[in-house]
């Protein structure tokens, strides 16, 4: 391994190319791929320089959140705006603007609870002792 080649990687374009890369959804072995190390030195390298692991961390925590906001939107359901041409002899050409709804999805629903709510919404419930769970002091002495 060359010597100093993390130096790159802490330039402005090198953080900017591993925040898009993070942002893109690449695992660590597919980032250490496309920067031509291992994936334990870039282990390594997230220990030891905090730029790295910032622009990673912020790259992934985008697409995350982005990815939370869709699956809340579709376990919610909305409303959105849809365009279309029409064209007649009559009205000539005219742009249509129709509301159309997206219902609820259960699907969304269901995983968004059993991970955020898996208190109540878990399909295995923790098992309870007859007792309430708690434990039985017998006093012999």
């Amino acid at each position: 391994m060359a010597r100093g080649k993390f130096e790159y990687w802490l330039t402005e374009d090198g953080l900017t190319l591993l925040e898009g890369w993070a942002r893109e959804g690449l695992t660590d072995e597919q980032l250490a791929g496309k920067m031509g190390i291992g994936v334990r030195t870039l282990y390594d390298w997230k220990l030891r320089y905090l730029q790295i692991s910032q622009a990673l961390k912020k790259g992934k925590e985008i697409v995350d959140i982005q990815v939370e906001n869709a699956l809340l939107k579709r376990a919610l359901g909305y409303n959105y705006q849809e365009e279309r041409i029409e064209k007649s002899k009559k009205d000539g050409v005219k742009i249509v603007q129709t509301v159309k709804h997206i219902p609820p999805d259960p699907t969304a629903q269901i995983f968004w609870l059993k991970n955020r709510r898996p208190d109540k919404w878990r399909d295995k419930p923790e098992p309870v002792h007859p007792d309430g769970g708690g434990v039985q002091i017998i006093d012999d002495l």
